[in-house]
């Protein structure tokens, strides 16, 4: 491995039976553990192995101490103690048995018996995705009961889990993005062994295993780095959490490898295919080579034998990253756009940034035909311009869903679309989004319309879980719909282990009506997509052409090489004259069309 990451790379035919090899952490070699800690800015720390003796470190150059204990092994717990006395985990640690405050313990990653060696990956064109936080996906909220319920994925047309973050977070409970302990699974969800298993079970269902991943910034518990390595943040550049972590300043380059490093695990010591990655513009970085850049290219050219999958969160809506050839180039970005056009057709919501495109058809058809629906555009709720131009990218490079952690989440109560808008409604926009040539992506528990909402929720104590309470509320204060007191105080408390109880799966809904209905149309419909639309995405090169039919009517047609793909969609309560006949298979119908007339909610497939 070259620049920032700074290691050799094993052989291709080691990787998948050894740990990945980083320049820091808690290593076994054959002389005892290699324990080693980037710590510049302290001149003298103690390695102190748990129920054992506390042991002097060596400084080298470079500001690393490093000790080889060979009293340690696997399974010992230990903790860097620094001259003051505080006693900090490895930031670098792969399990945290008592959560981010407490010792580390020392894995052997390659004593597990993998049982996927031959699993090569699943080309990005079939990708149905299902976006899952292990914590409420079951009641249990393990690695290990999420593997139980991948039969009923497998059979629904799900081919790729994309977990939400992992990263060891205070508590037990939280959506993951306060993660600080980037290489340690969650404990609440079970051992790193656990996480393995539940990849080859998924593996073994053709089922690939995406991560959803924060590099731009960490927790606000439990992040220890600013006590002893503050130059690993910047007050060169901010973020919304507040001093930007450190990937271009004089010392950058071991926060680099940190980083770079930390995709490489996932990737090699978990068998993941890809990663999410959350909120790249809070990114920043104004080196020669961005490290997003280094990043993609390092996954790529080190896992050469298999697709690396590498999904970008990007507000800026910057197709750049989505162009050209690998290694570099993002596979694919969540587009928000697309959702944002699709919820205030149904739901009829215009406040905030919803405001910004309720009621715009030319929005709309552009999300749904090309993508991105600013494209350069003034976008009024931020007060900026946004976008860049994206009719010329395949349809695979956007991630298209009418749910996700967030759009659900970040509501008050937690609503779900189907609690939000009428059935047909909510039918009509997620057969847009399951059959159109874009990556569809369901949100755990849509496919049964499930009744439990998905709340925000966290588990941090003190001064810093009182002024989450009050942010919450604060952050609802300009919602026309809290102005009454005792509506803002229903809000639930994120706090409260309640609000984590209810937004857990209520999976014996999936045997009862209607919710056994819905998961039937949800099979069927991605039955139609793997048969009919999955074979054509490989030949459909650049966005679609389209029109909007009478102020309300949607046409689009992506050209298949010699097919043509033709979605005619009436998303409004109306009924809709003026679409064109339609001589082609039709491959799926919503609603009900009559001609050149669209009933209310009305969505149709055709194949030309």
């Amino acid at each position: 491995m070259t620049s920032s990451a700074q290691s050799a790379s094993p052989a291709r035919d080691e990787v998948r039976a050894r740990a990945h090899v980083m320049p820091f952490g808690a290593a076994i070699t054959r002389g005892g553990v290699h324990f080693r800690l980037w710590a510049p800015d302290v001149e003298k720390i103690d390695l102190h192995l748990i129920d054992g003796p506390v042991l002097p470190m060596s400084r080298e150059e470079g500001g690393w101490h490093h000790l080889v204990s060979a009293e340690a092994k696997a399974g010992t717990r230990y903790a860097f103690r620094l001259p003051d006395g505080l006693e900090v985990p490895d930031p670098a640690s792969r399990y945290q048995p008592s959560d981010v405050h407490g010792p580390s313990e020392v894995l052997d990653p390659s004593t597990y018996p993998w049982r996927d060696n031959d699993w090569r990956g699943r080309p990005w064109h079939e990708a149905v995705i299902y976006e899952m936080h292990v914590g409420t996906f079951t009641p249990e909220g393990t690695f290990a009961a999420a593997a139980q319920k991948l039969d009923a994925l497998a059979e629904l047309g799900i081919t790729a889990v994309e977990i939400m973050p992992l990263a060891d977070f205070p508590g037990r409970r939280n959506w993951g993005y306060d993660g600080t302990l980037l290489f340690a699974p969650e404990a609440a969800y079970g051992r790193p062994e656990d996480l393995k298993a539940f990849v080859e079970a998924a593996h073994a269902r053709g089922i690939m295993v995406l991560l959803d991943v924060v590099y731009n910034h960490f927790g606000p518990d439990g992040n220890y780095l600013p006590v002893y390595v503050p130059r690993f943040f910047t007050e060169r550049h901010h973020t919304p959490w507040g001093a930007a972590v450190n990937y271009d300043g004089a010392d950058a380059l071991p926060v680099r490898a940190f980083v770079i490093h930390n995709a490489l695990y996932w990737i090699e010591e978990f068998h993941l295919d890809g990663l999410r990655l959350d909120a790249v513009q809070a990114i920043k970085d104004d080196s020669g080579e961005h490290l997003l850049d280094e990043l993609a290219r390092h996954l790529r050219t080190d896992n050469p034998d298999r697709p690396i999958h590498l999904i970008l969160e990007n507000e800026e809506n910057d197709a750049a990253r989505l162009e050209g050839d690998l290694p570099h180039t993002f596979t694919a970005q969540w587009n928000d756009d697309l959702h944002h056009v699709l919820h205030t057709a149904v739901t009829g919501e215009a406040e905030a940034y919803y405001g910004d495109y309720a009621g715009d058809m030319d929005k709309r058809l552009r999300a749904i035909a090309e993508g991105f629906a600013f494209q350069g555009e003034m976008m009024h709720h931020r007060g900026s311009e946004r976008g860049t131009p994206s009719a010329h990218l395949p349809p695979t490079a956007f991630v298209s869903f009418t749910q996700n952690h967030d759009q659900i989440g970040n509501r008050a109560f937690g609503e779900r679309l189907s609690a939000l808008a009428p059935a047909p409604a909510v039918r009509a926009a997620s057969a847009l989004v399951l059959l159109a040539p874009q990556i569809p992506m369901l949100f755990m528990g849509e496919e049964w319309a499930a009744s439990s909402p998905f709340l925000f929720f966290c588990d941090f104590t003190g001064d810093l879980a009182d002024a989450v309470r009050r942010g919450r509320r604060a952050e609802f204060a300009k919602f026309s719909a809290f102005r009454d007191p005792a509506r803002a105080a229903a809000i639930p408390d994120p706090l409260d282990v309640s609000t984590f109880r209810a937004s857990t799966l209520d999976w014996s809904e999936i045997a009862r009506a209607p919710h056994a209905e819905v998961r039937d149309w949800y099979r069927r419909i991605l039955a139609v997509r793997r048969e009919k639309v999955v074979p054509l995405i490989p030949a459909i090169t650049a966005g679609g052409a389209g029109r909007i039919v009478r102020g309300q009517g949607i046409e689009v047609r992506w050209q298949a090489g010699g097919k043509e793909l033709e979605l005619m969609a009436n998303l409004s309560a109306d009924p809709v004259a003026g679409f064109a006949p339609s001589t082609g298979e039709t491959l799926w119908t919503e609603g009900w069309f009559d001609g050149e007339r669209a009933g209310p909610w009305s969505v149709r497939w055709t194949l030309r």
